[in-house]
C-alpha cells in the first residue's frame, strides 16, 4: 500500500500547506492529496485557501511527490470546462504528477454560488456529465456539448499535457460506483468498505487503483490529542448523508454537539502509538485499497507529525503492509 499525506486546506494557510508538502516529499510519503473547499467544516479549523493556487505553488516547490485533489466538485462552484483547464495546467506545472479527484460535492462549499442544492441523484447525474466533458477537453480538440445540466460551446484547451491527468471519482454507494466504473482511472473512498470496491470492479474498475483516507491525531500527550481531534474533527462522525447537506460550519457544530471526545477517540487514532495507526490502516489494506492518504489533525501540528512519520510511522506501516 502506498501511503500519502493530506494537505488539509481547512486547517492551514496557503504558505504553510506548501511548506508541509515539501517536507512530506522529503521524508518519503508516496503521494499527496489536497482538499478543495470554500469553508472549513468547523470554525475552530479556521482556514479555506484556494486549493488550485496552492497546487500551482506545490508543483513548483516539489519535484517528485504526486499531487491530487481530494476532491473537487466540478458542477457548482466550478464549471467542468474550467476544471479541465485547471487540471491540465497543474499537470503541466507538475511535469505529469497530478491526478484529478472528483466528487458530487458538499453543500458547505457549493452553496456560495446560489445555484441551489439538488438531490443526491441529480448531483450524481451532474458529476457523470461533467466527467465526460472533462475527458473530451483533455484531447485538445474543440468540444461542444448540450447536455441535461451543462452547456459547452466550442471549448478547447490550448495547453494540453501529453499524458492527461488520471481521473479519480469519489464513491459512497452503488450509484456512484457505477459512475466511477464508467469514468474513473482511480476510485476514491473514505471508508474501508469492500462492497464499494467490488461494485467498482463490476462496473469496469477492475485492476485500477483505489485510494482511501484516514484521519489521525499525533501528539505525545494523548489526552491533548483527543481534545484536539474532538475540537476540530468531530464533524467526521456524522457520515456523508448528513455532511453533504449542511450549508455552514454552524450546522456542523450543532450536528456534532453531542459527540463526546471518547467517541472521537474510538474512531480516530490519537497520541503517539504507532501500532494504533497500523491497526486503523489495516482494514483499508484488507479491503483492497492500493493507496491511503493520512490526515494529521491540527494545522500547527503538521511538522511534529511529519517528524514522527519519518522516524516511526512510515517504517512501521511499510513493515506491516
Amino acid at each position: 500500500m502506498r501511503i500519502g499525506y493530506t494537505m488539509m486546506t481547512e486547517q492551514a494557510g496557503p504558505r504553510e500547506l506548501v511548506g508541509h508538502v515539501v517536507e512530506a516529499e522529503r521524508i518519503g510519503f508516496d503521494f499527496s492529496v489536497i482538499s478543495d473547499h470554500s469553508f472549513p467544516w468547523l470554525e475552530s479549523q479556521g482556514h479555506a485557501p484556494y486549493a488550485w493556487s496552492v497546487l500551482g505553488a506545490a508543483a513548483q516547490a516539489t519535484s517528485s511527490i504526486p499531487l491530487m485533489t481530494f476532491v473537487t466538485c466540478p458542477t457548482f462552484r466550478y464549471h467542468p470546462a474550467v476544471i479541465a483547464q485547471k487540471a491540465a495546467t497543474v499537470q503541466l506545472l507538475s511535469d505529469g504528477r497530478f491526478r484529478l479527484g472528483l466528487g458530487s460535492g458538499e453543500n458547505l462549499n457549493e452553496h456560495i454560488v446560489g445555484a441551489g442544492w439538488p438531490s443526491a441523484r441529480v448531483r450524481l447525474a451532474m458529476l457523470d456529465e461533467a466527467a465526460e466533458i472533462i475527458r473530451a477537453l483533455f484531447t485538445g480538440e474543440y468540444v461542444t456539448r448540450h447536455g441535461a445540466h451543462f452547456q459547452v460551446d466550442d471549448a478547447r484547451l490550448w495547453d494540453v499535457p501529453e499524458v492527461p491527468p488520471p481521473l479519480g471519482i469519489a464513491v459512497s454507494g452503488p450509484a456512484s460506483c457505477e459512475v466511477a466504473g464508467r469514468h474513473a482511472d482511480v476510485l476514491i473512498a473514505t471508508e474501508p468498505k469492500r462492497e464499494l470496491l467490488d461494485a467498482f470492479d463490476a462496473n469496469g474498475g477492475a485492476g485500477k487503483p483505489r485510494i482511501g483516507q484516514l484521519p489521525v491525531c499525533y501528539g505525545s500527550d494523548r489526552e491533548a490529542a483527543v481534545t484536539r481531534a474532538h475540537e476540530q474533527f468531530r464533524w467526521a462522525l456524522g457520515g456523508w448523508r448528513v455532511n453533504a447537506e449542511l450549508p455552514l460550519p454552524a450546522g456542523f457544530d450543532q450536528a456534532s454537539e453531542h459527540t463526546r471526545p471518547e467517541d472521537v477517540a474510538e474512531s480516530i487514532p490519537c497520541g503517539d502509538d504507532v501500532d494504533a495507526v497500523v491497526e486503523a490502516v489495516r482494514p483499508f489494506a484488507e479491503a483492497g485499497f492500493t493507496d491511503l492518504a493520512l490526515v494529521q489533525i491540527g494545522g500547527a501540528h503538521q511538522l511534529p507529525f511529519l517528524r514522527w512519520a519519518e522516524t516511526a510511522l512510515l517504517p512501521a506501516l511499510r513493515a506491516a503492509l
